[in-house]
């Protein structure tokens, strides 16, 4: 086996449904410990590999989009028809192995200065929900939410504009050590869509812990009538995690995309990335 090692990119889909999250932990079944398990026995590794995905989703989140990048030997193995490509291996042979919650997509040969996670300027999440009960339906409980008051789906869709923008969202974020809650939103979008299921699109150069969920939360109390724009607005400005805004169930949201630069543009961004983010002086 050649000792050199090249990167990997994966395109990978999941229903987060019987995962506890894409992160690996001791006698949990999680996205990352399955999908690295396989490569390693598909690859006949010692030991699974280390994967680096561009956004960790939470216990029972989906992921049609989800990126993951793989430092492996370029030559995975030999057999009667000579060398096999390590990319090759991993197509052919994943989709057969993996368990039927979770796909791999495509695997390619990442550019130079790529990485999954910090050469990302976007990630493009879904969260779905019903908001009458006659709406909903039983065959897909595990993806869309149940609501219990009516949404004024217009004003959930303006309310997002009060969000849009750089903006320290702590109030939405669960507090991690040494990491910081100031993103970037760039997209709200609210819809109804014809089999009456609401769709929110909400896009960010990144996303903090729980921050989609408890955006989510805020919009939907102002779109039920709980509280007004006001209250939304003022939460940009708080300095300190909400207590009154509800987390919402993790089922309704899916990771349904992530943007990169262009290629000649991936070890910037991934360099731009790593550097802690502060607020200009005339930034709310």
């Amino acid at each position: 086996m050649s000792t050199d090692l090249v990167r990997w990119r994966l395109d990978v889909a999941y229903d987060g449904t019987a995962f506890s999250g894409w992160a690996a932990q001791p006698g949990l079944r999680t996205v990352e410990g399955d999908l690295g398990d396989w490569i390693g026995r598909v690859l006949r590794l010692a030991e699974p590999p280390r994967l680096t995905c561009a956004g960790r989703t939470d216990t029972g989140v989906h992921a049609r989009g989800q990126v993951v990048h793989v430092d492996l030997p370029a030559i995975s193995q030999t057999s009667r028809r000579g060398p096999q490509d390590t990319g090759t291996v991993l197509a052919r042979q994943l989709p057969r192995a993996l368990p039927e919650d979770l796909v791999v997509r495509r695997v390619t040969e990442a550019p130079e200065g790529f990485d999954a996670r910090f050469s990302a300027i976007w990630r493009r999440y879904a969260y779905r929900l019903w908001d009458d009960p006659t709406d909903a339906d039983p065959l897909r409980r595990h993806h869309v939410v149940r609501h219990l008051d009516p949404l004024d789906v217009a004003l959930l869709h303006e309310a997002g504009t009060d969000l849009l923008g750089l903006h320290d969202f702590v109030a939405f974020c669960k507090r991690r050590d040494q990491a910081t809650t100031i993103r970037t939103l760039q997209r709200v979008e609210a819809v109804r869509l014809p089999d009456r299921t609401i769709e929110v699109t909400i896009q960010a150069d990144a996303f903090c812990h729980s921050m989609v969920r408890s955006l989510m939360g805020a919009l939907t109390a102002v779109a039920a009538g709980r509280k007004d724009r006001a209250w939304l607005r003022s939460l940009l400005t708080l300095g300190k995690r909400a207590g009154d805004v509800t987390v919402l169930p993790a089922a309704g949201l899916t990771l349904e995309e992530v943007g990169y630069p262009n290629d000649a543009d991936l070890a910037i961004r991934a360099a731009e990335a790593r550097t802690t983010r502060s607020l200009p002086e005339d930034c709310p």
